[in-house]
């Protein structure tokens, strides 16, 4: 019968049914089961991308804790799910609460990565290094790639990116995917279109009718301004699931394609629901609303507001970056280029923000001398 349900579907939507159906099958007691429930519902949201399975996520491990005590496991679930919703501190104390959790491989992954956020770059190489050398896993390859396409070498992250696919196995063709939409970016971030489609192309060879392949596509798409086609695919994909980044970017397609009635319906409903997040205490959308005020809808004490209170949640180039174009947006120009000099002092090499770095110290420069780009004498 399972087999005849997964006939003709793509292999997304037969890993959704089957992680649906087994979430939904009775469970015999005990802390073994429960913690497998919490993990199907990880699984489940993390497939998904759904803020309600994330959810539901949530309160099973936290109910399981509750119930039989922090196991190893389940722990290390629960900095998972902290890690994904950007609650830093928490996930500290999640792998302190059973004693050798912290010494772990999959925890000292974590914690590297937690590293690289709070700005701690070479310790988060290192560790990085320190575990692939013990245990040359494909998720700690990834994770190398990933600091050194962020540092600007781009060769160094294409090797460890496919030495991460060399190390997967038939039966993870959902993870090699997820590692082909990666290489894809790096391309992308360098105005490789072709190269990024190619590996978008295999992506969703290897894994069908996955969201997330549409929703780089789409990212493509628009980059070529093939506009149409990337709105179709974006439009599909909210009523999906209506996120607030999805919904902004949407928001941003129609105003390039010079449609500000449509942009700001979508505009409209990404702020209202990334202040609705901050207003009940959750984190993960201070960076959009620093963003969202700083580019979007420029708006100096708000996007100043937070970025401030993304940055003292994490201090690293990204929020630095951040800190920099919204101090720039509210006529604050000498403490945008202080910042936007600590952000480039990691040693971080993206396009992005090299362009926020142009733009903050060409407004530093007008302050100093508003006609500086007249005739002058070069001494």
């Amino acid at each position: 019968m399972a087999g005849e349900l997964l006939v003709g579907v793509t292999d997304y939507e037969a890993d959704i049914e089957r992680t649906t159906r087994d979430l939904a099958a009775p469970q015999p007691d005990g802390i073994e089961h429960a913690t497998v429930q919490a993990y199907r519902w990880y699984f489940l949201a993390s497939l998904g991308g759904k803020a309600r399975d994330f959810e539901s996520a949530e309160r099973v491990t936290k109910e399981t804790i509750a119930r039989f005590g922090p196991r190893e496991d389940l722990c290390l679930l629960k900095a998972n799910l902290d890690f994904r919703f950007h609650r830093l501190s928490e996930v500290r104390a999640d792998l302190e609460m059973t004693p050798l959790l912290k010494t772990r491989s999959q925890a000292r992954s974590i914690l590297a990565d937690l590293d690289f956020q709070e700005g701690r770059y070479e310790s988060a190489r290192r560790e990085y290094e320190a575990l692939i050398e013990a245990d040359p896993v494909w998720d700690d390859m990834a994770r190398l790639a990933h600091f050194h396409w962020k540092m600007g070498d781009r060769a160094a992250a294409e090797e460890w990116f496919e030495r991460a696919s060399e190390e997967l196995t038939a039966k993870q063709m959902r993870s090699f995917a997820w590692l082909e939409l990666q290489r894809g970016v790096l391309d992308l971030s360098s105005g490789d279109y072709e190269a990024a489609r190619a590996h978008y192309d295999r992506a969703e060879r290897a894994y069908s009718g996955y969201w997330l392949v549409d929703e780089h596509f789409a990212e493509l798409l628009a980059a070529e301004e093939r506009f149409d086609e990337a709105e179709s695919i974006y439009l599909r994909l909210a009523d999906r699931e209506p996120k607030a980044e999805l919904l902004q970017t949407i928001g941003e397609l129609y105003n390039f394609m010079d449609e500000p009635e449509k942009a700001d319906a979508y505009l409209d409903r990404a702020r209202d629901i990334y202040l609705e997040s901050a207003e009940r205490g959750e984190v993960h959308y201070l960076h959009h609303l620093s963003d969202f005020f700083s580019d979007v809808r420029p708006d100096g004490v708000q996007a100043v507001k937070w970025a401030r209170k993304d940055l003292e949640l994490r201090e690293n180039f990204n929020t630095q970056a951040a800190m920099a174009l919204a101090l720039h947006v509210d006529g604050q120009h000498i403490e945008a280029v202080e910042w936007m000099n600590h952000a480039l002092a990691s040693g971080v090499k993206d396009a992005h923000i090299f362009s926020q770095a142009s733009i903050i110290y060409q407004g530093a420069a007008g302050r100093i001398n508003p006609h500086a780009e007249r005739f002058h004498v070069h001494r």
